[in-house]
């Protein structure tokens, strides 16, 4: 099977002189379906937005089983300068063999002009035993544009084991390499279930977060509590934060990496807070 999706988004006015994000190309090919909803931005990204409906959320949907071995996807995501889009898969991606052992492919690419901001959040996928699957993502962002992007991963189904799957992930921002990983799990891939990868856990998950806000991306780097273990918080860059976590299942996962957002998203908030009062302190003149 081969399909081709795209999504667009650009920024418009209204006759009130509003900002708004409208939808300019919105191409489904099964088995990637996308369709708009009312889905609103995470409370924690509010800030993004002076106006809550100054930006639009798309659904992505599988409109069939797989991928199976010798797909070939690609999804297209444009954002366009000062606009605001939401990308959501409304459920999790199992990735299965097909019926010649060959491999499927998913490509993602990512466009997020000035001023723009991009929320992926593509959904876990479940390397299937005896799948074998490569993705890969490439994000261009403009200098002042900002992502948010979670993803994550199951090692195969309850009671087996997991499928080869490979993953390459490339953020670049100005033309700049920003972030720039790759991940193999499965049989081939020698030391994948060792301490250096997964250390025998079967879920695993990241969160990223590009913010042209420094101020607001200073508290990152805290040490996440010992009360969910096996999860870091990376400073990539002034503006960028990666926060990973590998867990004995999905919940896990899903608990460690909120608990990590949690509390560097309350510690952005206790030190503007003081910069804030700082300012409103010094004497003026």
């Amino acid at each position: 099977m081969r399909a081709h999706a795209a999504v667009a988004a650009e920024r418009v006015y209204t006759a009130e002189g509003m900002a708004r994000t409208r939808l300019v190309r919105l191409r489904s090919q099964a088995p990637l379906s996308l369709h708009p909803n009312l889905l609103a931005l995470p409370l924690r990204l509010r800030h993004w937005l002076r106006d809550p409906r100054s930006g639009v959320s798309v659904s992505l949907a599988a409109g069939a089983a797989g991928p199976l071995g010798g797909d070939r996807l690609r999804l297209d995501i444009d954002v366009a300068e000062g606009a605001t889009l939401m990308l959501s898969a409304v459920a999790a991606t199992v990735l299965l063999p097909g019926p010649h052992a060959e491999e499927s492919r998913s490509i993602v690419n990512i466009r997020v002009a000035a001023g723009a901001a991009l929320l992926w959040f593509p959904g876990m996928q479940i390397a299937a035993e005896g799948c074998r699957h490569s993705t890969v993502t490439r994000v261009e962002l403009a200098p002042d544009a900002r992502l948010h992007m979670r993803e994550g991963l199951i090692l195969g189904r309850h009671g087996e084991r997991p499928g080869e799957f490979r993953q390459r992930l490339r953020i670049t921002q100005g033309d700049v390499p920003l972030y720039d990983q790759e991940l193999a799990v499965g049989a081939g891939t020698p030391g994948w279930e060792g301490s250096a990868v997964t250390g025998g856990r079967r879920a695993l998950g990241a969160v990223i977060t590009v913010d042209r806000d420094e101020d607001r991306m200073t508290s990152f780097g805290t040490a996440v509590s010992p009360a969910f273990p096996d999860t870091a918080v990376l400073r990539v860059s002034e503006r960028c934060v990666v926060i990973t976590s590998v867990a004995p299942d999905a919940l896990a996962l899903r608990q460690r990496l909120d608990a990590a957002l949690w509390q560097t998203d309350n510690c952005a908030r206790t030190a503007q807070d003081e910069r804030n009062e700082t300012a409103v302190a010094a004497p003026v003149g």
